[in-house]
């Protein structure tokens, strides 16, 4: 039996190398490199906590967090409001609607596109010459001249927050759907019963018991839109422009690190954003369940 658990380890020990390798030490590294100005050259020196001190008075740091916020909420009041809508319509015991199916893959093909080939397609869509986009509005009358979406601050942002719509709203949408056909059909059937309405039964219904899989779907969000890094930086310059607007906390990260060598400052960064998304979620999580715990207490 000895020689059968040596045989064991021998299998298993593969995974724990690479894990450990690229997982467990990049983490504890850049843990040492935040308390230090490690610049890539040898030859660091600690500098205790000045990186996080910096963090706290960075006003590019701060923006860059109002940035990241501002898109990442837009974005999922549009992708949560249009997949409960639709939940709302396919749960609809009156209106049964067929073709579900057909629509949860043709809302998720864009979720399966690179977000190189994303950022392609917009980025000649939005074009202020030549865009699609300019075409279409200029031929039906809706404006006068080409709007050069991407050079203003407002619509830049705007933008991003519908293309990450566009590409996550099918997601949000399949999560939200088996979370409704996991609710039993008597709940409904008794509130039409009792005379609710459409809006009455979405409320009082089926958003409680959806509550879980919001939170879910919150929180994945929230890490994610956190996160967002790559369509600010294949749209635009690379450092956020115009004016700023798209330079998120991870861009930012990124800019600092491969771009200006502050290895160490951005390593503070890093974990910095760990900190918010953690602060984040637990405030979300508290949020949602606290009405519950009240009214359990109260029981």
């Amino acid at each position: 039996m000895k020689k059968l658990d040596r045989y064991g380890y021998a299998f298993i020990a593969p995974f724990w190398v690479v894990f450990l390798t690229f997982s467990i030490y990049p983490v504890f590294l850049t843990l040492y490199y935040s308390f230090t100005n490690y610049t890539g050259s040898p030859g660091e020196e600690i500098v205790g906590f000045a990186n996080y001190a910096r963090l706290l008075t960075d006003t590019f740091f701060i923006e860059a967090f109002v940035n990241t916020i501002k898109i990442w909420g837009v974005n999922f009041a549009l992708q949560i409001g249009l997949a409960l809508a639709l939940a709302l319509l396919f749960s609809d015991l009156r209106l049964k609607l067929k073709g579900l199916a057909f629509f949860r893959s043709f809302f998720y093909l864009p979720n399966l596109i690179t977000i190189s080939s994303v950022a392609l397609l917009f980025g000649i869509l939005l074009d202020w010459q030549h865009g699609s986009l300019n075409m279409i509005l200029l031929k039906i009358g809706i404006i006068s001249d080409p709007i050069n979406w991407l050079s203003q601050p407002v619509t830049a942002q705007l933008s991003v927050s519908l293309i990450l719509t566009w590409m996550w709203f099918g997601h949000s949408f399949i999560i939200v759907m088996a979370g409704v056909s996991g609710i039993s059909k008597d709940f409904f059937e008794a509130a039409h019963i009792d005379g609710a309405n459409r809006w009455q039964m979405f409320t009082y219904v089926t958003l409680p018991l959806l509550k879980p899989i919001l939170l879910y779907i919150m929180i994945t969000s929230l890490i994610g839109g956190l996160q967002l890094f790559d369509l600010p930086l294949l749209l635009t310059d690379g450092i956020g422009a115009p004016d700023g607007s798209l330079n998120t906390m991870v861009l930012y990260l990124y800019n600092q690190a491969f771009k200006y060598n502050n290895y160490g400052y951005a390593a503070a960064v890093a974990y910095g954003l760990f900190l918010i998304t953690l602060v984040f979620s637990a405030v979300v999580f508290k949020g949602m369940f606290r009405k519950e715990r009240a009214a359990q207490k109260g029981a």
